[in-house]
């Protein structure tokens, strides 16, 4: 017998939910973020930038997602983040021709998305089935000046892991596709956003300890590289990996590293690479650029401050970062100051 006594709005919304087979999608955490230039910039005040912030979203079951806002910062430095829609839509989901047998890419078509934010990109097959993880977006310029979003992220199956790749030109389809060779069964791997004397160029950590520069002739494979940077100061003692895809400016390749130190603390620093020869490190912070605070430790991960990616307006940077792996917020900081906070080591053709 159903028992007819009323219930709150809460409860019917949870009875909703239920019956509906209803996920939240981000009920846990939110974060590890990365950014691009929205492809649509018209009606943007002089100095200001639209973009596009993808976000890690851990749901029920501790299943990782990829989830997306849109944002402006204005010429001043202030950011804003849109309302997200209260609901998700169902892609249509094609597995893609030319895979490998077993594994294929998957296409996911979402062109009944009112507004990116009803967009989540969930795992849906075997090698993902227990999280898309960290995706770290570029806007990708060809030869020709076409423009592509690329990401790349972390499959977790449950029992390993591998990087794959995310494509798309319109965040409205969004091609899903396995990356090959050594170097794409680690984490954290970052693309430059432009093919370097005709290669594709990628930051990855294939020993877990050092941050790596990878080539291919082949967007999607990827092997061993050469070694450009090691932990040298106690804050990234442990080990050091990037804060996504390099960022070019006029003084050479802007990257954002995280280093880790003792008790797994987890800081953000910075380096500069140089313009024709990325192996070179001509500048690195000594200090961390952002670290955990004491009144921001805490939460789903404590001790942690993590990006996965940032995005140059004129001459500041906008950096989006999780706190604790639980939120995320946005710093806005100065180029220059930035550089001028490097040291600059000897050439030695790496570290």
């Amino acid at each position: 017998m159903i028992d007819p006594r009323a219930v709150s709005t809460a409860q019917a919304h949870l009875i909703g939910a239920y019956f509906c087979e209803e996920y939240s999608f981000e009920a846990a955490a939110l974060f590890n973020p990365s950014i691009v230039a929205h492809p649509d910039q018209r009606n943007v005040a002089k100095g200001a930038v639209r973009f596009i912030l993808s976000l890690r979203g851990v749901g029920e079951g501790h299943v990782s997602s990829i989830t997306f806002r849109t944002g402006l910062c204005t010429g001043e430095g202030i950011v804003s983040i849109d309302p997200a829609s209260l609901q998700a839509i169902s892609p249509r989901i094609e597995n893609m021709p030319g895979g490998a047998p077993g594994d294929p890419g998957v296409r996911l078509l979402c062109k009944e998305s009112q507004s990116l934010s009803e967009i989540v990109i969930f795992p849906t097959t075997f090698r993902q089935r227990h999280g898309i993880e960290d995706l770290r977006m570029v806007r990708f310029v060809d030869e020709e000046g076409n423009p592509t979003y690329l990401g790349t992220y972390t499959a977790f199956s449950g029992e390993d892991i591998r990087s794959e790749l995310l494509r798309t030109t319109d965040f409205q389809t969004f091609e899903l596709t396995p990356l090959h060779g050594p170097a794409a069964v680690n984490k954290g791997m970052a693309l430059f956003p432009r093919r370097i004397d005709g290669q594709y160029v990628m930051l990855g950590r294939l020993d877990h300890e050092n941050i790596w520069l990878l080539k291919s002739n082949d967007l999607y494979t990827w092997d061993a590289g050469i070694k450009i940077l090691s932990p040298r100061w106690v804050w990234e003692f442990v080990q050091l990996g990037n804060c996504g895809s390099p960022i070019e400016i006029d003084e050479g390749w802007l990257v954002l590293i995280h280093g880790v130190g003792p008790v797994r603390n987890y800081c953000i620093g910075a380096c500069l690479l140089d313009k024709q020869d990325p192996t070179k490190v001509i500048g690195r912070l000594a200090t961390p650029l952002l670290r955990p605070s004491p009144q921001e430790r805490d939460g789903y991960v404590p001790n942690v401050v993590y990006s996965c990616g940032a995005l140059l307006n004129g001459r500041s940077l906008i950096l989006p970062y999780a706190i604790a792996d639980s939120f995320t917020t946005v710093a806005v900081i100065s180029i220059d100051a930035l550089l001028e906070a490097m040291i600059h080591p000897k050439p030695t053709g790496g570290h």
